[in-house]
């Protein structure tokens, strides 16, 4: 774990706080906008969650506005029991992925054969991707092979499904343990698989801060190893104006390889209608009122 490093917080946070300043002006805005839009996993996962909830938010995530060239987003994220009703309502070909949370999120308090067991019938069902919880328990109790192994278990259960790894940065409660909990996940996953910020469950979620300690750390390991892992931060992110600041960091982190949906994600339920909101605006030059915007397409 030393050779790991640690993490200068003042200075994380004057950088985060920099970009928090950052002003982004029309093409260029419009194109941020837009990728951002391209990169949300468009989520519902509430115990209320129907079949036609689903339906409708696979529609809004193929076509997010009817007026705007808006592209798709990245994905739509669901409860395991919703695979199927997703997977009916986007077919096999559609630009928009599945994306499913498991292992028993959010707390990830189970055994592990019943976490494995839940990854692999979510991709049975058609899950493209899946976002796992790490033991947070076994990490904090200093744990870490098991929960490298845990971990590494999951991504084998994955098959060629897009593994996403939640920290919970929030119940890591350092940014030294943030850096050290990245690097024991990347160590044991696979190119083109993500670390994630949080499950937006809890209290607190992806700040600017503790996305660019994970920023620091993917580009770090990138340097060591030549593996390009993903990023999402997850809960917390409603407005456009902080997914482009988010986006900033990127560009000024890891570079424009990572400016792509393939390595970056924002898990939102809200975003998605702020981002159609600013375009909107920039295109006609007007701000439509928020409840224009409709969660999802269609009826629930």
């Amino acid at each position: 774990m030393n050779e790991i490093g640690n993490v200068d917080a003042v200075g994380v946070e004057e950088r985060a706080a920099k970009y928090g300043t950052r002003s982004i002006k029309t093409a260029s805005k419009v194109k941020g906008l837009k990728l951002a839009a391209s990169m949300v996993d468009l989520t519902t996962l509430e115990g209320k969650d129907t079949p036609g909830k689903v339906r409708a938010l696979c529609a809004k995530a193929v076509r997010p506005h009817d007026d705007l060239d808006c592209p798709p987003t990245g994905a739509v994220c669901v409860y395991p029991a919703m695979i199927k009703h997703a997977r009916a309502a986007l077919g096999d070909k559609s630009p928009v992925n599945i994306a499913s949370v498991a292992t028993a999120f959010p707390s990830g308090q189970v055994h592990l054969r019943t976490r494995l067991a839940e990854v692999k019938a979510a991709v049975a069902d058609g899950a493209d991707e899946i976002d796992m919880v790490i033991n947070r328990g076994a990490f904090l109790s200093g744990e870490y092979n098991r929960m490298q192994d845990e971990i590494a278990a999951v991504a084998e259960a994955c098959g060629e499904a897009v593994l996403k790894v939640i920290l919970e940065t929030s119940e890591l409660e350092t940014y030294d343990n943030i850096r050290a909990a990245s690097f024991l996940a990347m160590r044991v996953i696979r190119q083109g698989d993500f670390i994630k910020t949080s499950t937006g469950k809890t209290s607190a979620n992806a700040t600017l801060a503790n996305n660019q300690v994970m920023l620091d750390a993917i580009r770090d390991h990138y340097f060591e190893t030549g593996m390009a892992i993903g990023m999402k931060p997850a809960g917390g992110i409603k407005s456009a104006k902080q997914a482009l600041h988010f986006l900033v960091a990127v560009k000024e982190t890891l570079g424009d390889a990572w400016l792509t949906n393939r390595r970056y994600r924002f898990g939102a339920s809200s975003l998605l209608n702020d981002l159609l909101r600013q375009l909107v605006k920039m295109e006609t030059g007007a701000y439509q009122a928020p409840y224009t915007f409709s969660e999802a397409a269609g009826a629930y």
